[in-house]
């Protein structure tokens, strides 16, 4: 029958420190008796005491800090994951969230994304860069590959693309939305202090974004429905749906699954060109 285990957070990080390899430290030396890390050479790259480290393991000396899991977890070279682990053990609660620059998109996410035949489907950065797109987005939204990387921001698009802005049926109501979803999923990201540039870009460019900015407003994006006027199609319906990326808090993906039939007839129109005639 199974011990209950009353101190996982001391029995967590020796299970780490077990884990690592002195030799890829530049730690040589006599034959050791146990694998991994000492417990003073752990304390030392964590630039705290080797007493209070073996505290730690033992389950004594209270509950530590944040700033001294994060030092541990450098120093036993967590991933982001163990990294939270290690928190939720410690503390009771995720780390702070740490904003990290998204750089695009595994080849195993762009083939969830080409696999959606008939449904546009993007993915976006919490500063609402578009990163990855399949064809139905391309060919129903917008042609992201047509546009340098730094101008596929779903703002930039919504605020300063005549062709985007006259795409919609409420534009009014679009633009409230988007404005108010990406301020509380870059302060989700801590990001607050990276869309600076933007946001005084935009506040220049648009007297319309200057005043929704200064509303305050924040929205999850959850689910909803979109309705699009197409320059070849006609008007589209969608809902749509928004999920996270699992191991990836910098990315949220968003599909637009065609909302009827007649929707789903009108998307398989513009992905799929007509047969060549015979000759």
């Amino acid at each position: 029958m199974p011990v209950a285990n009353d101190n996982p957070l001391g029995t967590y990080l020796k299970d780490r420190r077990g884990k690592l390899d002195p030799a890829s430290f530049g730690l040589s030396g006599p034959r050791r008796r146990t694998p991994g890390l000492r417990r003073e050479e752990v304390a030392q790259r964590a630039n705290i005491s080797a007493t209070w480290y073996t505290w730690l393991e033992q389950g004594r000396g209270g509950a530590p800090s944040a700033d001294v899991l994060e030092r541990i977890a450098r120093a036993l070279m967590l991933t982001e994951v163990e990294r939270e682990h290690l928190f939720l053990l410690g503390l009771g609660r995720p780390p702070a969230i740490r904003f990290q620059a998204a750089e695009g998109v595994t080849p195993r996410l762009q083939r969830v994304l080409d696999a959606l035949r008939l449904s546009p489907a993007l993915v976006k950065t919490p500063t609402w860069d578009v990163v990855a797109w399949n064809r139905a987005a391309a060919v129903v939204l917008t042609d992201y590959g047509a546009l340098p990387p730094e101008q596929r921001n779903i703002l930039r698009l919504v605020f300063l693309d005549p062709r985007v802005r006259a795409a919609q049926f409420d534009w009014d109501g679009v633009a409230r939305f988007v404005v108010a979803a990406f301020r509380a999923d870059a302060a989700r990201a801590g990001a607050t202090a990276r869309i600076g540039a933007l946001v005084e870009e935009l506040c220049r460019l648009s007297p319309d974004f200057a005043a929704m900015w200064r509303d305050n407003d924040v929205r999850s994006y959850g689910e909803g429905v979109k309705r699009l006027r197409h320059p070849i199609a006609g008007p589209i319906a969608f809902e749509f749906s928004a999920f996270a990326v699992d191991g990836r808090p910098d990315l949220g993906m968003v599909i637009y699954n065609p909302a009827t039939p007649a929707d789903a007839d009108l998307v398989r129109s513009l992905v799929e060109p007509p047969p060549s005639p015979s000759t």
